[in-house]
């Protein structure tokens, strides 16, 4: 058994997949944007991600934008029949690498056939729309009419399952009531932990939650009572923080990113781990600092 096959699995829509799979957001240059540094690296990270038995990529065409799921497509095609891609629109770079909105119905579609023809396919396995009203967070505001087309979309049968990424309590359930929604996506780590009624929620409701900036992001969580548990357990502070996204709900699935593989291989070793209950218990200590 594979480090992976220990994370277990959980259901996206009717695709199993192990809850520890990956992201490809590092795979593109400095700011999520132009080539990679290296790009023989970045495909040997993709190949060696589903050798080690990860079954589920995140990516998205504004990743680059167009590298990362032209990478996928390189490294990956034909892709194995259990992998399922995951894709996100509702955004664009700007020529200044901007993260800018892409709403409306025409951006969608246009969206979802380029990543459609970048990653090559005939079918996204899932779409997760990307709600840009908030630049730190969650927004309120209606995305009723992003989730339609999303769904005219599936009905034609480009997409088979929509997710959310970036939304709040009322938009799922605005979203929900126009479509299945197989799972959401917002930020989530041992430090940021404002889902953590959500995340609840939506395992009763058997909707899978994807965790963005599982180990921080673009600031990397530090904190001394991770660093100390990790010292004593024997593991990396990130590998910790990982095994602590297993144990805290069933339906949280992993995408954690890089560019090399010893670090692929590190992230991946942290299904290995089992943590305590006392452990887990001064790990919460972690958010509460924060506060």
């Amino acid at each position: 058994m594979s480090s992976v096959d220990k994370s277990g699995t959980y259901k996206l829509g009717d695709r199993p997949v192990r809850r520890l799979g990956y992201g490809a957001m590092q795979l593109a240059g400095k700011g999520v944007f132009g080539p990679p540094k290296d790009h023989d690296a970045a495909i040997a990270v993709l190949r060696e991600a589903v050798a080690q038995g990860v079954n589920h990529i995140d990516t998205s065409d504004y990743y680059g934008p167009y590298v990362t799921n032209r990478l996928i497509r390189e490294a990956l095609s034909p892709y194995p029949d259990d992998l399922t891609i995951v894709t996100k629109i509702g955004a664009r770079r700007g020529e200044d690498a901007s993260w800018l909105p892409a709403f409306s119905a025409d951006e969608l579609e246009r969206a979802v056939h380029d990543n459609l023809r970048n990653l090559g396919l005939e079918v996204m396995d899932v779409v997760n729309l990307r709600i840009m009203f908030g630049v730190h967070g969650p927004a309120e505001g209606s995305i009723e009419a992003q989730v339609t087309k999303l769904a005219e979309l599936q009905r034609k049968g480009l997409v088979r399952h929509i997710g959310l990424s970036n939304v709040t309590r009322a938009q799922i359930a605005e979203g929900r009531k126009i479509c299945d929604i197989v799972c959401v996506q917002n930020q989530y780590n041992l430090a940021h932990r404002d889902d953590d009624a959500l995340i609840d929620e939506l395992a009763r409701e058997g909707i899978a939650y994807v965790p963005f900036f599982p180990l921080g992001g673009f600031s990397p969580l530090q904190s001394s009572t991770l660093s100390d548990v990790a010292d004593l357990i024997g593991a990396t502070p990130m590998q910790v923080a990982l095994a602590w996204l297993l144990q805290r709900s069933p339906n949280i699935l992993l995408i954690p990113g890089t560019s090399s593989v010893a670090h692929l291989r590190e992230n991946l070793a942290a299904a290995e781990l089992e943590l305590s209950a006392d452990v887990l218990n001064e790990l919460d200590g972690v958010a509460k600092a924060r506060d």
